[in-house]
């Protein structure tokens, strides 16, 4: 198995559009982050265990995000239904967002879990969108739209959703083909957002807006360690998929970088992979490491992270066992949920896919 661990010089790959915003000058958030680590500072990494089934027959579980009482809310791309599904594997239709318009890489993507509110990122008639329900013992109610204009398309729609450790919702969007939206901090596309609840920008946001960081191709996993800090998994267009390490205000250089750049006005990722390894979807973290699930590469790599948030060398689990991986996230009892993504168009389905796996990482 060959395993890539590089991170390499590229020539700019296009400048930005023009009546954008272009970079600034400098980047005062745009030092470069932790070096690579070697392996003695790096805890030593255990081999998950074989998955097991949690739920099959599923199509195209996007995202999971976990109730209070150990359910999951999981989301299906392109039938617009949000599923409950138990951990002993009985699935049930919460609802079918009628408001969703699946084509392409758009539709019902992204879920995150408040108290019994609800978070969904999907794609709507003209736009992608976040919105905001309440969980009843009936389905979904008081639907409150927070945010809209994300811009929609047939490809890169972003559409993660997760809270982090200090309230807040961050959510990823896509540049949907546009390079030069990723560098307009006017736009909302090819960028991380940061809100509140009712769909305000956070406190503390860098530019006074959602915009939390920029410059993003089409970001589909967020996850954060246990000291706090923020990792993003992003897909690359031929030649670098990224983990990059998230401050606020940074740059992380698409479309004029495509991995590391060496610019002084962009943020370099602390992990790349050739596009063939990963095509990288969700992400969570889990007993010392970044666990990100892979499309094209049709594996779930596992990065040891040392105590400053440094990267060792990745490890690839379960290749070409399952195929394509799309969802990762952390499981309350420990180890993770992960779902496979065969059905999305672009895979091969196997019987029994869709499939959600329960996976023991310690």
């Amino acid at each position: 198995m060959r395993k890539l661990w590089t991170i390499v010089l590229l020539a700019a790959l296009a400048a930005c559009s023009a009546g954008g915003q272009a970079p600034p000058a400098t980047n005062p958030a745009a030092t470069d982050p932790p070096p690579s680590t070697p392996a003695a500072s790096v805890p030593a990494a255990r081999a998950p265990r074989a998955p097991a089934d949690v739920a099959t027959g599923l199509a195209v579980p996007w995202a999971i995000a976990f109730l209070p009482g150990g359910d999951a809310l999981v989301t299906e791309r392109d039938t617009a239904r949000l599923l409950r599904v138990t951990p002993a594997g009985k699935v049930t239709e919460v609802a079918q967002i009628g408001a969703a318009r699946p084509g392409g890489e758009g539709g019902l993507l992204g879920v995150a879990v408040k108290d019994r509110q609800v978070f969904l990122y999907y794609t709507a008639e003209q736009d992608n969108r976040i919105v905001r329900y309440r969980l009843g013992d009936d389905g979904l109610g008081d639907e409150r739209l927070l945010v809209q204009g994300i811009p929609k398309g047939g490809i890169h729609n972003g559409g993660r959703l997760a809270f982090g450790p200090d309230g807040y919702l961050y959510a990823t969007t896509g540049e949907t083909g546009d390079r030069g939206l990723a560098q307009r901090r006017d736009s909302l596309g090819g960028k991380i957002l940061r809100l509140t609840v009712d769909g305000a920008p956070a406190p503390g946001n860098p530019f006074g807006t959602l915009v939390y960081s920029y410059g993003h191709r089409n970001v589909q996993g967020l996850a954060w360690d246990t000291a706090g800090r923020l990792y993003a998994s992003e897909f690359g267009a031929n030649t670098y998929d990224e983990i990059n390490l998230v401050r606020p205000g940074a740059n992380y250089g698409w479309p004029v970088v495509e991995g590391k750049g060496n610019d002084a006005r962009f943020v370099n990722p602390i992990v790349t992979w050739s596009t063939g390894e990963a095509s990288p979807s969700g992400m969570a973290y889990a007993d010392g490491a970044l666990w990100v699930g892979t499309l094209r590469g049709q594996r779930l790599w596992q990065v040891p992270l040392a105590r400053d948030g440094a990267p060792g060398t990745p490890l690839a689990r379960y290749a070409g066992r399952y195929g394509r991986l799309r969802a990762v996230t952390a499981a309350p009892g420990g180890g993770l949920w992960v779902s496979t993504s065969n059905k999305d168009g672009r895979g091969s389905p196997r019987p029994g896919d869709d499939r959600i796996l329960a996976v023991a990482t310690s």
